[in-house]
């Protein structure tokens, strides 16, 4: 039983984090596209990240928050994400 909840709370946090990556990336007016050229990720992956389909590792996080010009902890300061 405490795995399925695990799971669906792992599930919130991509998903949490996906639409943290999609408002900052739109905020710059960057395509998925732009934003994997510059990062140097594939386009499908920024796509899956925005989903909350992949499980991110903390080295790639980290990448995003360079990019962003923020901490990690900046970056994962979800504050009221109203979509997850």
């Amino acid at each position: 039983m405490r795995i399925v909840v695990l799971h669906v709370v792992d599930k919130k946090l991509l998903k949490q984090f996906g639409v943290r990556i999609r408002e900052l990336r739109l905020g710059l007016g960057l395509s998925q596209e732009h934003l994997a050229e510059l990062t140097g990720f594939h386009r499908t992956y920024i796509g899956m990240v925005e989903r909350g389909e992949r499980n991110i590792s903390l080295s790639n996080i980290s990448v995003f928050a360079k990019y962003f010009e923020m901490s990690v902890s900046e970056l994962l300061d979800f504050g009221t994400n109203s979509e997850a």
